[in-house]
C-alpha cells in the first residue's frame, strides 16, 4: 500500500507532463503546412541532362500558418483551391491569391512569403513541381542565420 501512494505523485507527474508536451506540440503544428503527395510521375523531358519527375502536391496551410522562406530543385506551377494565400518570391511585389487564382516560381528562386491570411480557416493549393529525379529534398528551407565576417 506504501507502494501505491509513492506511485500517484509520478503518475500525476507524467500526465501533466504528457499534455504539456502534447499541447505544446499541437501549437507548433497548426502553423506546419499539410502536404499531401498526390503523384510522382517520371516524365521523358531532360533538362541540362537531367532525367526529370513531374510531383504533385496537395497544400494546405491552417488559419494563421504558411511556410519558411524556401526554394525548390525545379519550376513550380500552383492553383489556389479555397482560401487566401500571402505569397511573394524573390524580386517580384508582395500578391494575395485566393481560390481560382494560379502561381509560378522559377526554379531554385526564393520564396519568400507563403501564408494564410485568415486566423479562422485554412488555405489549400496544389503544386506541380518539375524537378530532376535525383533531387533530394523537393522544399529546400533558406538559412536565414546570415553572420557577418
Amino acid at each position: 500500500m506504501k507502494n501505491f501512494f509513492h506511485t500517484i505523485p509520478f503518475l500525476v507527474f507524467c500526465i501533466i507532463s504528457c499534455t504539456t508536451v502534447s499541447a505544446q506540440q499541437d501549437q507548433m503544428d497548426k502553423n506546419m503546412p499539410i502536404i499531401k503527395v498526390v503523384s510522382a510521375i517520371d516524365i521523358a523531358e531532360k533538362v541540362d541532362g537531367k532525367l526529370m519527375r513531374s510531383s504533385t502536391l496537395d497544400v494546405t496551410y491552417g488559419p494563421g500558418g504558411g511556410a519558411v522562406p524556401h526554394r525548390h530543385p525545379g519550376a513550380v506551377y500552383g492553383y489556389v483551391l479555397e482560401g487566401a494565400l500571402e505569397f511573394k518570391v524573390e524580386g517580384k511585389p508582395l500578391q494575395t491569391l485566393r481560390a481560382g487564382d494560379a502561381f509560378y516560381e522559377p526554379t531554385m528562386i526564393l520564396h519568400e512569403i507563403g501564408r494564410n491570411l485568415s486566423d479562422t480557416s485554412k488555405v489549400r493549393f496544389i503544386a506541380v513541381i518539375v524537378h530532376p529525379r535525383d533531387a533530394k529534398q523537393l522544399v529546400i528551407p533558406e538559412n536565414t542565420d546570415k553572420t557577418e565576417d
